[in-house]
């Protein structure tokens, strides 16, 4: 049978994903209009500095730090910053952002996998119209980057997701 054409990007987003370098969670991105990828990106230190898998260790994880919290003391530049910047701003307008996670620790697909709150503004300024994100092999959330403008959790006191 025939791969659907949304769990057909997400999959090539998981293969994007196998690049990355952190020990705690790999994400993968690919930025998508009228049926063509547009760019891809996945998490890594940025290029020319060690990744946490060179150095053997994740900061955040050291120190304890809740998922979706404090990333200024993480390593890398996320998946979809990366992707971002590697696409220009004028073929990124009404696009949609492909995203899947793996916990490096199982194996497994990260439950209620989102986009952090930098790469949320970095989505809304780019112009993306959409973000899809793999929950399992299967199945996906669809979602409007119009509910993150109007939704504006910068102005809450919630971290995290």
């Amino acid at each position: 049978m025939r791969r659907d054409k949304i769990n057909y990007y997400l999959d090539i987003a998981e293969t994007v994903l196998e690049r990355g370098t952190c020990l705690r969670r790999n994400y993968g991105a690919i930025i998508v209009k009228n049926d063509e990828i547009i760019s891809t990106g996945y998490a890594g230190a940025p290029r020319g500095r060690k990744n946490c898998s060179e150095l053997g260790y994740c900061l955040r994880e050291k120190l304890g730090i809740p998922r979706g919290e404090r990333y200024e003391k993480c390593r890398s530049v996320h998946a979809e910053a990366n992707a971002i910047i590697s696409a220009s701003r004028r073929d990124m307008i009404g696009a949609w952002i492909y995203l899947v996670g793996r916990d490096m620790l199982t194996g497994e697909l990260v439950e209620n996998a989102n986009s952090c709150a930098m790469c949320k503004k970095m989505v809304i300024n780019s112009g993306i119209e959409k973000v899809v994100v793999r929950d399992t092999a299967d199945t996906y959330r669809i979602i409007d980057v119009t509910d993150w403008i109007e939704n504006d959790e910068s102005l809450g006191s919630d971290f995290g997701y």
